[in-house]
């Protein structure tokens, strides 16, 4: 059953992602008996294997209508409940799921990372604790022009009209305003330790563990 469930947002190249496995990573050294689960809301962008790659292409990966939060609801409720789910894996070079599942068991602590989880209320409503990191956009441009060239097979060029097209109006629509549900609210700027030392302070996770589970956990 999970007893925590840490949602950490903020726009892409925040360093959201770095923060969620840096987190996962000190949570993991702190409870060795523990599995610390991480789901990247990325996973739920739709399936799109019936349309064209040029269509995909088009797509506005940066709205709430690109990600399938319905079936990222249901998964949460199943991995609450006990059950474990099929997390679906997604392709950045051809725009689409694959055709591969993660099979993710119930944790006593999941991480949700991604830019959109704070935007739908249902969402919102399962979260124990929620980050918004705060970055500038010229500093989340520069770390995604490094992700997504090295990693995702990208162009510059198609990165750079991407940023100012879709993901800068977007963030500005739909992700900043978000910062007003944040629990919390971080530089993407800080050192990541530290940051790590925040959550985990804020967390509190020994006044929520029963006792044979508080034995060997120091937070």
């Amino acid at each position: 059953m999970i007893t925590k469930l840490i949602a950490i947002t903020g726009a892409s190249g925040s360093g959201k992602t770095y923060l969620a496995n840096a987190l996962r990573h000190a949570l993991a050294e702190q409870i060795p008996s523990a599995t610390i689960g991480l789901i990247s809301e990325d996973s739920y962008y739709r399936n799109q294997d019936h349309l064209p790659m040029v269509e995909r292409e088009r797509v506005n990966y940066d709205h709430p209508d690109a990600f399938e939060h319905d079936l990222l609801l249901g998964h949460l409720k199943q991995l609450r409940s006990g059950l474990t789910a099929e997390i679906p894996s997604y392709d950045y070079a051809v725009h689409t799921r694959s055709p591969h599942c993660q099979i993710t068991e119930p944790s006593p602590v999941l991480i949700l990372e991604g830019i959109l989880l704070l935007h739908d209320s249902r969402l919102r409503d399962h979260y124990d604790l929620s980050v918004f990191v705060d970055t500038p956009l010229d500093v989340c441009l520069s770390r995604r022009m490094r992700r997504d060239v090295q990693t995702r097979g990208r162009s510059r060029e198609s990165v750079i009209r991407q940023f100012e097209e879709t993901v800068k109006p977007m963030c500005r629509r739909f992700i900043e305003p978000t910062r007003a549900f944040a629990d919390l609210i971080v530089s993407g700027e800080e050192e990541v330790t530290g940051l790590v030392r925040k959550l985990i302070d804020r967390m509190k996770l020994e006044k929520q563990a029963t006792p044979h589970e508080q034995q060997g956990q120091h937070f």
